[in-house]
């Protein structure tokens, strides 16, 4: 997390390329981290609901609830931006360490024999 806050201004008038290079101010001295490896998309026709927990049982259908802990509702305009942040940073990702396979059975090794 960043000690200083970060903020680079744009003069009226420049074009959109310096209003992609404008950053807003963040303090996040405060935030909270918490992992999680499970997420649920819902909704209405104005906000997307994004439900944060921990799934204690990764492999096959839990066996016990997974519990919520943190929970963001936001519009769907701020969801698309997050889309492409979150596309671009995965991308980027992948360019540097290769394909995330997300199916979990892909990934386990099977036992030779």
């Amino acid at each position: 997390m960043a000690d200083k806050p970060v903020k680079e201004e744009t003069k009226p008038g420049e074009g959109a390329e310096a209003q992609q290079r404008t950053r807003v101010e963040v303090v996040d001295k405060n935030a909270i981290c918490t992992y999680a490896n499970f997420c649920r998309v819902t909704g209405t026709p104005e906000e997307l609901i994004l439900d944060f927990g921990l799934n204690s049982q990764p492999y096959g259908m839990p066996t016990e609830p997974v519990e919520v802990k943190q929970r963001i509702v936001t519009n769907y305009f701020t969801a698309k931006r997050m889309l492409q942040a979150l596309h671009l940073s995965v991308q980027r990702h992948e360019q540097a360490f290769g394909v995330l396979e997300t199916d979990v059975q892909k990934r386990v090794l099977k036992p030779q024999g």
